[in-house]
């Protein structure tokens, strides 16, 4: 005895001699909604020949920063602006500028940590320099490990480590 029927090949019992919409989709009961396509930017570039303008979608995943840069405009005012740093310079894509630069660090490490970027500063000459958190070639705020590696734990036991070397008399 059969008391259920397939709606467009989606397995699920209903009611014998009732009426459904047939164009309802039915969805697991788990799907947390539609699936996150891959992340792309669409850069629009004009044709050198023809002079129509495309649009290119390019995924974030071939971009290998995010930059920096700040300019003095016309006006004399101080311009900063973010873009994603591509291999071929014509797919460069600005994604954020202001006046002043009040809140273009925060946003520049934001979204290198959101893609999951290196971070570059780009100079007053067009090149790009990585960005570390270094003074005079030592590194900010690295902590050193607390455990010593294998090689170095066998040289001397747990105790001996403990105890402080002595004092060279005269």
């Amino acid at each position: 005895m059969v008391l259920g029927v397939i709606v467009d090949g989606f397995p699920s019992t209903l009611l014998k001699d009732a009426v459904y919409p047939r164009h309802l989709k039915h969805n697991p009961a788990n799907d947390n909604g539609p699936r996150a396509e891959a992340m792309t930017v669409t850069v629009r570039r004009k044709l050198d020949k023809s002079g129509v303008t495309v649009k290119l979608k390019v995924p974030v995943a071939e971009y290998v920063g995010v930059a920096v840069s700040t300019r003095i405009s016309e006006d004399g005012e101080l311009m900063s602006a973010i873009e994603l740093i591509h291999s071929d310079e014509e797919f460069n894509y600005r994604i954020f500028e202001e006046a002043g630069n009040s809140n273009v660090v925060a946003e520049w490490q934001n979204w290198g940590r959101k893609l999951r970027l290196p971070l570059y500063i780009r100079t007053g000459d067009g090149s790009l320099v990585a960005y570390s958190q270094q003074i005079d070639g030592v590194m900010v705020g690295t902590s050193s490990s607390r455990r010593m590696l294998s090689a170095e734990a066998e040289r001397r036991t747990r105790f001996a480590r403990r105890r402080k070397p002595g004092e060279k008399i005269g």
